[in-house]
């Protein structure tokens, strides 16, 4: 008897061992952190990416978008780790916030790399595409955030009370408010500035007291957004670095989706990195950014940020490539501080994948 018991309990357990794996419940809600404001182009992208998700998995899976930093506790710096750790399932993060935990996301904030290039677009499209782009996702899964897709919140150009900036020279002495990133500070200081770090807040009282002379920011994504004409008269298009998204997932929270909806994640993440991208270039590059956003009936009311700007009063002084020049050569001290940092062999990829559509 016992054995025939021992026997049926074996193949009951043959049988157990043979059913296909049944996956975890989704949860209700799956919490996508963001650190500008929702109507930001990155809030804004963000939120894209979630409702073509319930879209297409038709309610399955459920994102909330945190705007504003609702789930950071005003520290920006930690979303990597909160992401890592699972207390957040998803993030559309900047490299910049990112970059402390992985020195190899500094690659896009050296100073006038990819802006010296001929068609920066091109240049940087080739970087996120390419062997280099590839090395970055590759440096931030290692230190346990899956990387799904990209996206982009723009280059970021200098807003001033006093104008224009056309040459470094211009710089001497302006105090610029600027991310709390080493990379920032040596760039800012390299042109003769007074950098200094604070919150939004204090940034745009200092503007109003005259004590803050100018800040840098993206001009779609953010410079619009905040209506900075409000503070600044001047904007110089210098586009200095990049500003890339990443759009992070939890790896148990990954884990926990089936194949097929993870095949669904990435496609959703592809779109999203075509309408975060169109978004950010809007107006700036050869039209391309505008037919995209009117094929899918997502055009902005600011269609046009250049005209728009002078219509409220702002200057827009555009750097050539001879202008730019002399601020790349003027910060070449910081970009050899920072390749050994980032890894040699990492710029040196990035600059033979941009070199490939020159």
């Amino acid at each position: 008897m016992k054995n025939c018991f021992r026997s049926a309990c074996i193949a009951l357990c043959a049988c157990l061992l043979a059913l296909p794996a049944v996956a975890a419940p989704y949860k209700q809600e799956y919490k996508l952190s963001v650190v500008p404001g929702a109507t930001s182009g990155w809030g804004l992208t963000a939120t894209y990416f979630a409702d073509l998700v319930r879209e297409r998995s038709q309610g399955r899976i459920n994102i909330k978008v945190y705007a504003s930093s609702q789930l950071l506790a005003g520290k920006q710096t930690s979303e990597f780790l909160m992401l890592r750790n699972g207390s957040i399932d998803f993030a559309l993060a900047s490299t910049i916030n990112w970059s402390p935990q992985v020195k190899e996301l500094n690659l896009p904030a050296l100073p006038f790399f990819i802006a010296a290039q001929p068609d920066r677009y091109k240049a940087m499209d080739a970087i996120l595409a390419g062997k280099s782009g590839q090395m970055m996702i590759d440096a931030v899964e290692k230190k346990g955030v899956k990387i799904i897709g990209w996206a982009e919140n723009g280059f970021r150009e200098l807003t001033t009370s006093k104008g224009p900036i056309t040459t470094p020279a211009d710089l001497n002495g302006l105090k610029i408010r600027v991310v709390g990133s080493p990379i920032f500070i040596e760039t800012f200081r390299a042109l003769g500035a007074n950098p200094v770090n604070m919150n939004w807040s204090e940034a745009t009282t200092g503007f109003q007291q005259g004590v803050v002379d100018g800040q840098e920011n993206p001009t779609n994504g953010i410079n619009v957004t905040v209506k900075i004409w409000n503070y600044h008269k001047h904007q110089c298009d210098w586009h200095y670095i990049i500003d890339p998204l990443l759009m992070g997932v939890n790896p148990k929270v990954w884990q926990g989706f089936t194949p097929e909806d993870q095949k669904l994640l990435v496609e959703c993440a592809v779109e999203t990195e075509k309408y975060g991208k169109a978004l950010s270039r809007l107006g700036m590059d050869d039209g391309a950014s505008l037919a995209y956003l009117k094929s899918i009936n997502m055009v902005p009311e600011v269609a046009d940020p250049y005209t728009f700007l002078e219509q409220q009063g702002m200057t827009v002084t555009k750097l050539n490539q001879e202008q730019i020049a002399a601020f790349y050569d003027a910060t070449k001290g910081v970009r050899e501080a920072w390749i050994p940092k980032i890894g040699a062999d990492l710029v040196k990829a990035a600059e033979e994948d941009m070199a490939s559509v020159r």
